[in-house]
């Protein structure tokens, strides 16, 4: 039986999730899987609510087998042989983290990525995606409050707070929808035109941004109908709009049509056009994945158009980007850096084409916190551990000495495992040239 100690997180002082919550973590413990936590001042989770469970409390989980977290794993602390389990993002050779991967490999570890972890449609069945859209959308909210502020609107938006500081999601709900019928009964929003929020994207991290979004009641149109909205009668009002990928590219090629699978087989036939609905946009969420093979999103020539660096409006409708993607210099170019919940946004001047901190400048507000989901901590790791706690007495049980192919994974986990003694496993095969 595989020994499993839950490490704390180190990464960052935000950083406060827990792979296993106090609950699963017993059941685990009396179910004769061993299990162990590590110490932690700053876990969301305290050791007493571990102990109370009969989790033991432990200063170190170097002699345990598995070793799981949830961001990466410092350099120094890899250790050889080790079953390490957490989210490398390692798997499109980011380069920050290529120094870890290789040091796993020549300390002949093996990895498993919780991404990976899916079904066997390919779904991913371990993640903290409806959380990052809930905490990013209350950020973006936030963001766009202070904004008008800055523009001298004195808007009831201003009175919301970034997602880390309510006590729980409960809270920030309440909150806000109080916010948003102060919004409604009379606001300074008025003369604005129509409140646009865009969102890309329809999986797990849209739809937790779309969530907080319905607290403000928008009427929902389809893209199409941005053209042709009645500015007078929404005037002040809340519209929300979703994005697909035929809303974001077409094919380069005129007269062709387009189909989805075609655009994620060939993505380099198609061509970015998201450009189009930018100028109708008050703010933009971006839930969308994305791959340097890709088109952008929002480009800076876009931007360079849209803030009168190439004669556009001097004060466009845009004010905010909640690039919750947060992919650096990646769909959306102006991230040029993420951010954390200390210091979560930053203008984008497009004169100036430098990052300010802050709210003002020509130029959108740009929220690009890299880890949302710990903004709320309690209800990330509880439904990442629901997801994730049936598969830990597999992954306890299987003895990862012997080859892959007989290394008896549960077969979510087995998909997952990126590293295998050192080797890159089948799957992963392409991610030799990354080391």
């Amino acid at each position: 039986m595989q020994r499993i100690g839950i490490r704390r997180e180190d990464k960052s002082v935000w950083e406060v999730r827990a792979p296993l919550v106090p609950e699963h973590a017993g059941r685990l413990v009396q179910a004769q899987v061993p299990v162990v936590v590590q110490t932690a001042e700053r876990r969301v989770f305290a050791d007493a609510d571990y102990a109370a469970q009969g989790v033991p409390v432990v200063a170190d989980v170097a002699d345990c087998d598995v070793i799981m977290g949830v961001k990466e794993i410092p350099v120094a602390a890899l250790a050889a042989g080790k079953t390490y389990v957490m989210f490398s993002h390692t798997i499109k050779g980011q380069a920050y983290n290529m120094g870890m991967l290789k040091r796993l490999v020549e300390l002949g570890c093996n990895l498993i990525d919780y991404e990976r972890i899916t079904d066997d449609a390919g779904r991913r069945l371990v993640f903290f995606g409806h959380h990052a859209g809930l905490a990013g959308m209350i950020d973006t909210l936030w963001a766009l409050g202070q904004r008008l502020a800055i523009e001298g609107r004195d808007t009831a938006l201003k009175q919301i707070k970034p997602a880390h500081r309510y006590a729980s999601l409960a809270e920030a709900e309440s909150e806000i929808r109080q916010i948003a019928e102060a919004c409604r009964t009379g606001d300074g929003l008025n003369g604005m035109g129509p409140i646009v929020i865009g969102i890309t994207g329809y999986g797990k991290v849209s739809q937790g941004a779309q969530s907080i979004a319905r607290l403000f009641n928008p009427q929902v149109v389809e893209p199409a109908e941005l053209a042709t909205l009645d500015t007078r009668a929404l005037d002040g009002k809340f519209v929300q709009v979703v994005f697909r990928e035929e809303d974001m590219v077409q094919p380069a090629s005129a007269g062709t049509r387009f189909t989805l699978q075609d655009y994620y087989d060939h993505p380099e036939k198609y061509v970015g056009v998201f450009d189009r609905f930018l100028s109708r946009l008050t703010v933009l969420v971006n839930c969308i994945y994305w791959e340097p093979k890709y088109p952008r999103l929002v480009t800076l020539d876009a931007l360079n158009g849209l803030f009168g660096t190439y004669g556009g409006a001097p004060h466009p409708r845009l004010r905010v980007i909640g690039d919750i993607s947060c992919d650096v210099q990646g769909s959306i170019e102006c991230t040029v850096k993420a951010t954390d919940p200390g210091n979560p946004v930053y203008v984008y001047d497009v004169g100036r084409h430098e990052a300010l901190d802050g709210f003002a400048g020509n130029g959108p507000v740009v929220m690009a916190v890299d880890a949302l989901p710990t903004e709320l901590p309690r209800e990330a790791s509880q439904a990442f551990s629901d997801a994730l706690v049936g598969l830990i007495p597999g992954l306890a049980q299987a003895d990862p000495s012997v080859a892959f192919n007989d290394w008896q994974l549960p077969e979510p986990l087995k998909r997952a495992v990126i590293l295998h003694r050192g080797k890159f496993t089948p799957r992963y095969s392409y991610m030799q040239e990354f080391v």
